[in-house]
């Protein structure tokens, strides 16, 4: 229906749209139309970013395999090219595993640096680092430049003790250390084992440097 003039007649309003009242229809339409699209595209968005969070689980998370894996440090050892250096490889009693060997040459502290990983029996990881040449730069900034707590004596070996394990979780890798020096080597343990483990590793690093 129109009137007189021709316009349509707004069943509502029972009568023609005033110039006013089109453009506020249109922009309530316009707004709308805004108001959709946004919620559309945050849709939109949400899933996208999901897919990115999905793709990176599916591409960088990977089980940890670094305590599984095994490797025969003795023989890394044996087989590794250092001239005259002889490098830490101590007998272990079974139930000591190894998931890291490998040797450094020149480091940061422009020290050659030979490092085996260590499982315990019960699961817990030690360190043993053997810096030839050792600077005490070198030395520091392996134990996270901390101060050392003490002495103790394994066998006939003294090694200057760095406990940080009242630092709980905070202390990382670093949670008990162990310092000693053979001739022109140098022996950092580090780890969250036990005593017990200390002593067993300590003591057989100190009987192949004695031999």
């Amino acid at each position: 229906m129109t009137d007189a003039n021709g316009r349509p007649i707004v069943a509502e309003l029972g009568r023609p749209e005033t110039a006013e009242e089109t453009w506020a229809r249109k922009d309530a339409a316009r707004t709308a139309r805004r108001q959709h699209q946004t919620a559309f595209n945050l849709v939109i968005a949400l899933i996208a970013s999901l897919g990115i969070v999905l793709f990176l689980v599916a591409v960088v998370v990977r089980p940890n395999t670094t305590v599984d894996r095994t490797v025969d440090y003795q023989q890394i050892a044996a087989d590794a090219h250092v001239g005259d250096v002889t490098l830490a490889a101590p007998d272990l009693p079974s139930g000591f595993t190894s998931n890291r060997a490998d040797f450094s040459d020149k480091t940061a502290d422009d020290v050659d640096v030979w490092t085996v990983g260590f499982v315990t029996p019960d699961k817990q990881y030690l360190s043993l680092q053997q810096g030839v040449d050792a600077n005490g730069s070198w030395v520091s900034n392996q134990l996270d430049q901390r101060p050392s707590t003490g002495t103790r004596v394994i066998g006939d070996t003294k090694w200057t003790v760095y406990d940080r394990r009242s630092e709980g979780s905070d202390a990382g890798n670093h949670a008990y250390s162990l310092v000693s020096t053979f001739g022109t080597n140098t022996i950092v343990l580090s780890g969250t084992a036990d005593d017990a483990s200390y002593r067993t590793v300590a003591t057989a690093v100190a009987k192949q440097f004695s031999q």
